[in-house]
């Protein structure tokens, strides 16, 4: 698959969270909005169900030789699976049977996601209550293990959904954090050093590696490392539009003309104070703006853009999940039909 065609036919998509806790009717919202070439369904995640569907506990749930539990200051390693990391791969199960049963005879890209080493090393606490970022060797043993748990787990997806092109996406919102090193220790008073950033480049280059495929690393974090996440080798990037500065501009062009998708996130996350959303077409403003700014052939929009809501939906209703979802592929086709 080349680079051009890896999103091909992929104008919109969820970032991976949704509302409520029926996993059978996320699945089929997720696969009805994005389904018959409407865009990039994707492995619905329920964090409203508790520990072990949030995002950090899902990911525990994945990884090989360790584990976790959950103290009330978050999840912790373990020494041996225990129950809350039984009920993060129970539910994780949950979803995989919705999956399978909402994508038979599917054939195409099909979104998977789960959280990135460096959020994760910022998020799990090792024994004594610090986090496993403050810890050189934690982090490495953390990425080795979330890569062989990744590839096993994009194994069991394939052998569900065989006709699936499954794309890995990282979520990684406290990137930023760690290389400028912005997280809090555990008492607060101080933060973790900075992460060299070859480092950090090295660990997220071999985990999106374990993907077998297309990948992206989502960020809802200003600053994104646009440049870092490239060379780490992530086809796509994703994030928040609206956070995006003037001193961003440039390394989106860069981007966009070295092959790079961009998922962006122009349709709010939760439900907007107003009751409604924008037209489709007035969603996607800001992003032909940007193209005449930046001088980008308009021709260019179909192949390097996916629309996506700003964040995850888990903090919506489920009438205005459903309803974003439907807006995201809207916009995208108000954006291919008028890119000027």
């Amino acid at each position: 698959m080349s680079e051009k065609s890896k999103f091909r036919g992929c104008p919109a998509t969820g970032i991976g969270s949704m509302p409520g806790g029926d996993a059978r009717e996320a699945a089929k919202t997720v696969t009805g909005s994005f389904g018959d070439g409407q865009g990039l369904p994707h492995l619905a995640e329920l964090p409203a169900r508790g520990p072990g569907a949030d995002m950090i506990g899902r990911t525990i749930g994945l990884l090989v030789d360790l584990y976790g539990h959950v103290e009330p200051s978050g999840w912790r390693i373990s020494d041996r699976p225990g129950r809350d990391t039984r009920r993060a791969r129970s539910w994780l199960g949950e979803d995989l049977d919705a999956l399978e049963e909402f994508t038979q005879g599917y054939e195409g890209p099909l979104k998977v996601q789960a959280v990135g080493p460096w959020t994760l090393a910022a998020a799990l606490e090792r024994r004594g209550g610090e986090a496993a970022l403050g810890d050189p060797g934690a982090c490495r043993d953390l990425a080795g293990s979330l890569a062989e748990g990744l590839r096993a787990h994009l194994a069991e997806v394939r052998r569900r959904v065989p006709g699936a092109e499954v794309v890995l996406q990282l979520d990684e919102p406290s990137l930023t954090g760690v290389l400028h090193g912005r997280i809090r220790t555990a008492s607060g008073y101080r933060t973790y050093r900075a992460v060299d950033r070859q480092v950090v480049e090295g660990t997220l280059r071999d985990v999106l590696a374990a993907g077998g495929g297309a990948t992206v690393v989502h960020t809802c974090a200003p600053e994104v490392p646009f440049a870092l996440l490239r060379r780490a080798g992530a086809d796509g990037i994703s994030f928040d539009f609206s956070l995006l500065t003037e001193r961003e501009e440039e390394a989106i062009g860069e981007a966009v003309e070295g092959g790079t998708q961009l998922f962006l996130g122009v349709v709010p996350g939760t439900d907007p104070a107003s009751g409604g959303l924008s037209d489709p077409g007035g969603s996607v403003m800001g992003v032909r703006t940007l193209w005449r700014r930046l001088g980008l052939n308009p021709g260019t929009l179909t192949e390097s853009v996916v629309i996506t809501p700003s964040c995850g939906l888990a903090g919506a209703s489920p009438a205005y999940a459903r309803a974003a979802l439907a807006h995201c592929a809207r916009a995208a086709r108000s954006l291919a039909d008028n890119p000027e």
